[in-house]
């Protein structure tokens, strides 16, 4: 893969395909000290940049190939992506997904006329499903990363963000199997050789943490950056992709909850984990951005609702802006009202109440309370829970 195949997957694809914005973000420049662009693929059509190669994989099949049918691996924005682009040129799709992928995303892939098999504990098991469909029906594999064809329509998200952003010091690009950052190393390289290429992974899955040394083990296990969490680069994006990476950059599962609740306070924009993990790059190594101007890909907004809500309720109790606090309090009349009180003075918001008299009280004298409040921010919740402790039996939650 070179930029000539890029530029033909940019020039290819472009019809089908969303050409996202790339805005600066004033608010997230002023947090981190970075001049901030964000490049929105969390707009595409199935808020994912996934269906970029998937586009590009399936426009370049033969007629003998579009007619066996297509076959993929993924528990969500790849399966979209193959879904969709296979029913916009009338390919039959089947794709396979873990057992336990949320029903969400399963009913999204339907959505666009996909065959789905749910099968496997993981990606390894639900790989192997469909290597054996893949050769019983005469299927052709649409790979997530480690193809060159996918590549390539992974990598023309560079060539619409260095066309549209003004003069960049680096790129910090979040990186899974490492089909996104070798296609955007690639066209990057030619574009621009003196951009910096910053690749982020989460702790978990940090396969590249000792470059420009060799892959390491990963540890593995739940993260909600899922759509980084790939145990090794494919052996064609690592072969592309490691000339080419300036640094590789290691984050928390909090600081990518951080960046999540971040973009959505603070540049209005819904980011599931991997599509967060570049903010979350500068927010864990802020001294290397400083007074530079870095573009951030928003690589997906595909978060379940219950998981995003929690994502900002966590990201409130870590800023303060939670407070929940349990009371041993007197079982006796205006206590409740003297707590309200108080909070209320100090310009504190009860949230939610919880009043235990008979069984969570240590004494049938007294009774418990558990108490949320909102705070402006951790200072205010601090000087909240002095007042109250002056006068209560408290503890924080």
């Amino acid at each position: 893969m070179d930029f000539s195949t890029i530029l033909a997957a940019h020039e290819r694809i472009a019809s089908r395909i969303i050409r996202t914005p790339t805005i600066p973000c004033p608010a997230l420049s002023k947090i981190t000290g970075a001049d901030i662009w964000l490049k929105l693929e969390n707009l595409q059509a199935v808020a994912s940049f996934k269906e970029r190669g998937a586009a590009n994989k399936l426009a370049l099949l033969t007629e003998e190939e579009r007619q066996r049918g297509v076959i993929a691996v993924s528990a969500g924005n790849h399966a979209q992506g193959v879904a969709r682009h296979a029913s916009l040129l009338g390919i039959k799709a089947t794709i396979v997904m873990p057992r336990h992928t949320p029903s969400a995303k399963v009913e999204r892939t339907r959505g666009w006329g996909a065959r789905v098999v749910t099968e496997g504990e993981d990606f390894s098991e639900a790989s192997q499903v469909a290597e054996v469909l893949r050769q019983r029906e005469g299927l052709v594999l649409v790979h997530p990363f480690n193809d060159p064809e996918v590549m390539a329509g992974q990598g023309t998200i560079a060539i619409e963000l260095l066309e549209d952003a003004p003069e960049l010091d680096a790129l910090i690009v979040p990186m899974g199997g490492g089909g996104l950052i070798s296609g955007t190393a690639v066209a990057a390289a030619h574009m621009r050789p003196d951009l910096k290429i910053i690749g982020v992974q989460v702790e978990n899955y940090a396969s590249l943490s000792a470059f420009p040394g060799e892959e390491v083990v990963t540890r593995g296990g739940s993260t909600i950056a899922e759509g980084i969490a790939v145990a090794k680069l494919g052996n064609q994006c690592l072969d592309t992709v490691r000339p080419l990476l300036s640094d590789v950059l290691v984050v928390s599962e909090l600081q990518v909850e951080s960046a999540i609740a971040l973009l959505a306070e603070q540049a209005k924009q819904v980011s599931e984990g991997a599509g967060a993990a570049a903010l979350a790059a500068i927010l864990t190594y802020p001294e290397k951005f400083q007074g530079q101007r870095v573009a951030l890909p928003i690589t997906g907004g595909n978060i379940g609702t219950r998981v995003f809500a929690n994502t900002l309720l966590r990201a409130l109790r870590r800023d303060g802006r939670l407070l929940s606090l349990i009371l041993q309090i007197p079982d006796r009349p205006g206590v409740l009202a003297d707590i309200a009180a108080r909070i209320g003075n100090a310009g504190g918001n009860i949230i939610e109440v919880s009043h235990q008299r008979l069984f969570a009280a240590p004494s049938v004298q007294t009774a418990e309370l558990e108490i949320m409040i909102e705070a402006r921010d951790g200072q205010h919740a601090d000087e909240i829970e002095a007042d109250l402790r002056a006068h209560y039996t408290l503890i924080r939650g």
